[in-house]
């Protein structure tokens, strides 16, 4: 089966080559960063989030869980709809659906209904993932790896700015309006996607059970994907690690950073989304095989290196810095590098491939978030740091048995 593409583009948007035209590529980007941040605001307000909802601190990191629980039920049973029903509709119903789940939990102060409002997050901004591969339909498979890269790197943006952006918001306003703002942005993003996407009409004549009904099928049957949601099951599990605990870790007495540091330090972590379009390059020019291995090495790496001075200290600080930056580069990388693999098994299945591959990460993110800040709870950065090193480092293991 194959998906046709209408569109009529503007008189000043005249495609490339790839049949992806730099402007269009730049909004999909865009959307996606924009869109995304949404999963991770909470991230770095899990402390001031959860005092004023009344949750402990062990119980802190079900915010994050949350919410990527639902992210990762959403790319089960509503990402797979980009196989069936025409794309540019979806895309703009999936957006309007988030914008009121943020909005809500903008408002909400009581804590059952934050924490569902959470899920209602993560479930609803499953949009940016069928935009993905709505973006690697528009180019031949050559070039696919270099389109997905680009994308990728906005909402690789997204995620890393998304930190940041929602401390320094937190720090001069009540947390509550990161989430307003955001539900402001949105709405302006949604009015702008209606004005410029193409319609994409898939040809599928599955009816949704059907098509929900293939996803254990298509598992068992890829093991390209199977491989690759591993890796990056491992990788995403130490990345949430990493910044539900850090966060906690910051604010500590060991380093009493106030929120506009931690958002400085979540900024300088951004730096790893210049890996999202490099990673696209390599995997077309065939080399995803070294790559996916030096990115699992760097990952395990950037908890290690954490070790190398005393907890509290500057030159602690500077390294701690240094292992988001890396760990940040290498799980961008793995993330595309992934999805180049995945999206070259068949136009037909792309969107239930993507949802699947990013369902099982995400769930592995979500149990990492919840994991990590129970350590944390119970035994320091050294509990959750020996964890965030274990995950990579299992995925490099698992990465032996595979032939180029």
């Amino acid at each position: 089966m194959t998906a046709t593409i209408s569109s009529e583009p503007d008189a000043t948007d005249e495609p490339g080559a790839s049949g992806l035209s730099a402007r269009l590529n730049l909004v999909l980007a865009a959307a996606c960063g924009l869109i995304v941040a949404n999963l991770y605001y909470a991230q770095p307000l899990v402390g001031p989030i959860g005092a004023a909802l009344g949750l402990s601190p062990d119980a802190a990191g079900l915010i994050v869980m949350l919410t990527q629980l639902g992210y990762g039920l959403g790319l089960l049973l509503i990402v797979p709809l980009g196989d069936l029903f025409e794309n540019r509709k979806l895309i703009l119903v999936m957006l309007g659906l988030s914008i009121l789940a943020v909005l809500s939990a903008g408002l909400l102060t009581q804590v059952v209904a934050f924490l569902v409002a959470a899920f209602a997050i993560g479930l609803c901004c499953v949009a940016v993932q069928i935009i993905v591969p709505y973006a690697a339909q528009m180019v031949p498979a050559a070039e696919r790896g270099r389109a997905v890269g680009n994308v990728m790197s906005g909402l690789m943006v997204g995620i890393m700015l998304a930190r940041p952006v929602s401390s320094f918001i937190a720090a001069f306003l009540p947390w509550h309006m990161v989430f307003v703002l955001s539900a402001l942005a949105m709405t302006g993003l949604a009015l702008f996607l209606g004005r410029v996407l193409p319609r994409r009409v898939p040809t599928s004549r599955l009816r949704y059970g059907a098509l929900i009904g293939s996803l254990p099928r298509l598992f068992a049957t890829q093991p390209v994907l199977r491989r690759r949601a591993a890796y990056q099951g491992c990788m995403f599990a130490a990345f949430s690690v990493f910044w539900t605990v850090t966060p906690l870790l910051l604010s500590s007495p060991a380093f009493g950073l106030s929120q506009v540091g931690i958002a400085l330090f979540a900024l300088a972590g951004a730096a790893g989304a210049l890996a999202a379009p490099i990673a696209g390059r390599l995997a077309d020019r065939g080399l995803s095989f070294a790559a996916t291995r030096i990115a699992l090495v760097c990952g395990a790496c950037a908890f290690l290196v954490t070790h190398l001075a005393p907890e509290g200290s500057t030159v602690a600080l500077a390294v701690l810095t240094l292992a988001a930056i890396g760990l940040d580069f290498a799980v961008s990388t793995t993330l595309v590098l992934g999805q180049r693999a995945i999206f070259v098994l068949g136009d037909a299945h792309r969107s239930r491939l993507n949802g699947l591959f990013m369902a099982s990460f995400f769930l592995c993110g979500a149990l990492g978030s919840a994991a990590g800040a129970w350590l944390y709870g119970h035994y320091g950065w050294w509990g959750a740091s020996l964890l965030g090193f274990a995950l990579p480092a299992a995925g490099l293991l698992y990465s032996l048995t595979e032939r180029r």
